[in-house]
């Protein structure tokens, strides 16, 4: 199955890593041995929390984000660490693992999304003072996670139809397909190695722009008489740009800005900008293929292995190829517990709307076959394609694209909420300023 962990921060890590030369900082044997968390019945050792700060410092120049200042920076990252063996004692505990399988094709699918090998992947970490070993680790646990919360949260998110007719009512114009984009921009620059009072003094300007701007302002006319980029006696405007060829700095607003809209002040090494959407040319809806599925699911937790929730799902497949109904034995046997009532039946499936590992099953298999067992977040299953039809609506792809918005709102929600809960259930002491 092709994972794709959320390594968003991987390409500056990547890029920054020569640059930067970050990595960890000289410690004493005895500093690496001691313990810095006690987290129910196992520990954070300083040696970790090192290497951890080690991953974090690129992460944070890459997004021109300040580093804090050290004793600030270990606590947060302590903290995260905290949550961190949090999640692989609860994954442990409903008997999530990651497979080395599944972690070296994770490893070789980043390095291809940066045209890298695996040979120039390692090169450039350790180059810049990251251990392959530890970024191999790193992306095991953001797979063990991803696993876990879509078992433990995002399986229980529900989008209703009236809270998608609701957004579509506030926000469809942030869902519209886009091909091209218009920006406009002010600058309020720093200098070189900028002291505090003059970081503040250029982010308390951008503040009051921005303030002005949503007020009511022409952005034009502000550009050209505050903004010190290059562009600012033409108002500020850079032009229409392809999605693609988007600047980074303002690649994620102009996907999710509304038309008009002004973005929040963004700090870079050279100071603070402010994004304006002034225009958008929208894409011709495409066709939408819409499948007609039902699956049957076996569940993994500590007495149902990965090999005994296949076996399973292989006699199930055998029987149905021998002439058994595949609903009875949905209902009899899938864990899917909404769906086995109605048979496995998923009724229409529209893209996006499962787990890539899923979609991706159903999209290659044929109408009236039913596949092998497959794994995804949320266990083992066999699926069987019963019809597929074409949409051409773009409001139907409106639809969808809310959906999925609405999915990843709550997500986000929720997760805070889980992580919150899972850190106020446990034993946690620290002891970062402790000898030991």
């Amino acid at each position: 199955m092709a994972i794709s962990p959320n390594r968003g921060t991987l390409v500056g890590l990547l890029g920054l890593a020569l640059a930067l030369g970050m990595g960890p900082s000289p410690v004493s044997a005895q500093a690496l041995d001691a313990i810095v968390a006690v987290v129910n019945d196992d520990v954070v050792v300083r040696s970790e929390l090192e290497r951890e700060i080690a991953l974090v410092v690129p992460q944070l120049n890459q997004r021109g984000t300040e580093v804090p200042p050290p004793e600030q920076l270990r606590k947060q990252v302590l903290d995260r660490l905290i949550l961190k063996h949090l999640q692989q004692q609860r994954a442990k505990q409903l008997g999530i693992k990651v497979d080395e399988a599944t972690l070296e094709e994770a490893i070789q699918g980043i390095a291809a999304r940066n045209n890298l090998t695996l040979d120039e992947l390692k090169s450039t970490l350790e180059a810049g003072g990251i251990r392959f070993e530890d970024f191999r680790e790193d992306t095991r646990m953001q797979i063990l996670t991803s696993r876990l919360q879509a078992q433990e949260v995002i399986r229980k998110i529900q989008v209703t139809e009236p809270e998608i007719d609701r957004f579509l009512a506030r926000e469809s114009g942030r869902l519209i397909e886009r091909e091209q984009v218009r920006l406009q921009h002010i600058l309020v620059a720093l200098p070189d190695n900028p002291t505090p009072e003059q970081v503040k003094r250029a982010e308390d300007k951008a503040k009051g722009l921005v303030a002005r701007l949503r007020a009511g302002a022409d952005f034009a006319a502000v550009a050209a008489r505050e903004s010190d980029g290059s562009n600012a006696l033409e108002g500020g405007d850079l032009g229409w740009f392809e999605m693609g060829a988007v600047p980074s700095l303002a690649a994620d607003l102009a996907r999710t800005l509304a038309e008009g809209e002004i973005s929040d002040p963004i700090r870079s090494p050279s100071g603070f900008h402010i994004i304006r959407l002034s225009g958008i040319k929208t894409a011709t809806p495409k066709d939408i293929t819409q499948t007609h599925a039902r699956h049957i699911l076996v569940r993994t937790n500590e007495l149902v292995s990965d090999d005994e929730a296949r076996r399973r799902l292989l006699q199930l497949r055998e029987r149905i190829l021998n002439g058994e109904d595949f609903a009875a034995l949905a209902r009899a046997n899938s864990d899917d517990t909404g769906s086995a009532l109605k048979g496995g039946d998923l009724g229409w499936v529209e893209p996006g709307k499962t787990v890539p590992e899923f979609e991706a099953q159903m999209n290659a298999l044929e109408v009236g076959a039913i596949s092998e067992p497959f794994k995804s977040p949320f266990g083992w299953h066999i699926l069987q394609v019963e019809e597929r039809r074409q949409q051409s609506s773009s409001e139907d792809l409106l639809r969808i694209k809310a959906r999925e918005a609405l999915q990843r709102r709550k997500a986000e929600e929720a997760t805070e909420e889980w992580l919150r809960q899972l850190r106020d259930e446990a034993y946690v002491e620290i002891r970062l300023d402790q000898e030991t």
